[in-house]
């Protein structure tokens, strides 16, 4: 298996790069958000997880073995594959940290691929293994009450985009589900 590249960085297309190391080029996937970075340096060390199947052989990339860890733990839950997987963390680590932290099913219903179930899933499990983060917990209502929030928007015709970032900046002194709407429409407005 490969761990580890460290090479020049000779092409990147989509979310893939090719890594020259001493003449043999590698095609890695790395996620979309750390692309720019990546292509921007002249050679680059990558922490590599290898995905080997029945017809292809996959090497996924990252910057930091933090990123490398985060992905492994949502390749444990079931139903999430390398490449969505990849897609999940393309949305930033510290994003996916933080919607976990605050059991954040938009976030992840943002993925395409990734349903409110799925969203629930992946937060279940990762929440145990990412430390403890009880305190800063939000209440189901309170989860459920921000999909509603998101699902009202969305169904008067702003995009899945629109009606989450709304939603995220909602002050907490909003008591009241009518109240939160409200305010989402006058910030989408």
């Amino acid at each position: 298996m490969i761990g580890l590249l460290k090479g020049k960085i000779e092409k990147g297309y989509l979310n893939n790069i090719i890594v020259n190391v001493n003449g043999v080029g590698y095609e890695v996937r790395v996620p979309s958000s750390q692309m720019e970075k990546i292509l921007s340096l002249k050679e680059t060390l990558l922490y590599i997880h290898t995905h080997v199947r029945d017809d292809a052989f996959e090497l996924f990339g990252f910057l930091q073995k933090e990123d490398l860890r985060i992905f492994k733990l949502l390749l444990n839950v079931s139903g999430v594959g390398p490449r969505l997987a990849l897609n999940i963390l393309s949305a930033g680590v510290e994003g996916v940290k933080k919607a976990v932290i605050e059991s954040d099913t938009v976030f992840f219903s943002n993925i395409p691929k990734i349903g409110g179930k799925n969203a629930q899933k992946i937060i279940i499990e990762l929440k145990s293994k990412l430390g403890s983060i009880s305190e800063l917990d939000l209440s189901q209502k309170e989860n459920k009450e921000l999909v509603e929030i998101v699902d009202v928007l969305r169904s008067m015709g702003f995009s899945q985009k629109e009606a989450y970032n709304a939603v995220r900046k909602l002050p907490k002194e909003v008591v009241t589900l009518e109240d939160k709407i409200r305010l989402s429409l006058k910030i989408l407005k």
